[in-house]
């Protein structure tokens, strides 16, 4: 089980703002905000479990972060584009992955893939 994970920014502010933006429909909030070390932790309900923090050189990553439905996996997308995010993969299902994999994808400021999937349980 993974605790926490953290996606390497180059300017923090405006990652800050990206990410309040793009999680927002996946019920993702600031738990934490370091402006002292250039971090900040995102949360949702209890769970402060994905970070961004600023460093000289950032590498892009991919993280997948688990939707409750379809509608998020679509408000995830819209808020990203909306964001100043890249499009890397419209809102739809990708059979390829696995039956019922309904995932849309964004490229972040720094190139990092962040994506939201939800597993369709009536999908086969």
């Amino acid at each position: 089980m993974i605790a926490h994970t953290s996606v390497a920014v180059k300017d923090y502010r405006t990652a800050k703002e990206f990410y309040s933006k793009l999680l927002a429909p996946l019920g993702y909030v600031v738990g934490m905000d370091v402006p002292e070390y250039k971090a900040a932790g995102f949360k949702q309900g209890d769970k402060q479990d994905f970070w961004i923090g600023e460093t000289e050189s950032a590498s892009g990553v991919h993280v997948a972060f688990l939707a409750q439905s379809k509608a998020e996996v679509e408000a995830f997308h819209a808020a990203g584009v909306s964001a100043g995010g890249i499009d890397n993969g419209a809102p739809g299902y990708r059979k390829h992955y696995s039956a019922g994999y309904y995932a849309a994808f964004i490229k972040d400021v720094d190139g990092s893939n962040i994506e939201a999937v939800w597993f369709d349980p009536e999908a086969k």
